[in-house]
């Protein structure tokens, strides 16, 4: 299986929920041949993850320093099998560029849509902001997972 997430620019949102994703994903077991892969719908190609969430990412024990961010393009939604968004607008892009039926805002995917929307980018936040986003991906992901894991089931 191959996910890809998507935000805006690549760098802060996408980048982080996609390594929390694979994290919990290689912790829940039976996901050895899923592909995490993250990409922006306004990405400049080539930039490293912001600064925020690769101190973040470190805090939790992740990696974001051989990410670079890449536009999100119709062979990529083409590749992926489940695209997971921070926003509705992202999920519109996405649809648009052929996804349609097989993207989802994170926020429905795991469940918690009436009480979340969209995922408030931290861009240009202090570090606490980049901690608050963190913690929402990885519950909005610890959904995600349990139904990803429900559907593997059926």
């Amino acid at each position: 299986m191959r996910i890809l997430v998507v935000c805006s620019g690549n760098t802060c949102r996408s980048p982080l929920a996609a390594a929390l994703l694979a994290a919990r994903l290689g912790a829940a077991g039976g996901f050895a041949d899923t592909v995490v892969a993250s990409a922006g719908t306004s990405a400049w190609d080539g930039a490293p993850a912001s600064e925020g969430s690769y101190l973040v990412a470190l805090e939790r024990g992740l990696d974001l320093s051989g990410h670079r961010a890449r536009m999100l393009t119709a062979n990529l939604v083409r590749d992926a099998d489940l695209i997971l968004t921070m926003t509705d607008a992202h999920a519109h892009r996405v649809a648009d560029l052929g996804g349609a039926g097989k993207v989802y805002p994170l926020a429905a995917f795991s469940g918690a849509e009436d009480s979340i929307g969209d995922i408030p980018d931290p861009a240009g936040g202090s570090v606490a902001d980049y901690r608050d986003t963190a913690e929402l991906l990885d519950r909005l992901l610890a959904g995600a997972v349990a139904r990803l894991k429900a559907e593997r089931r059926q």
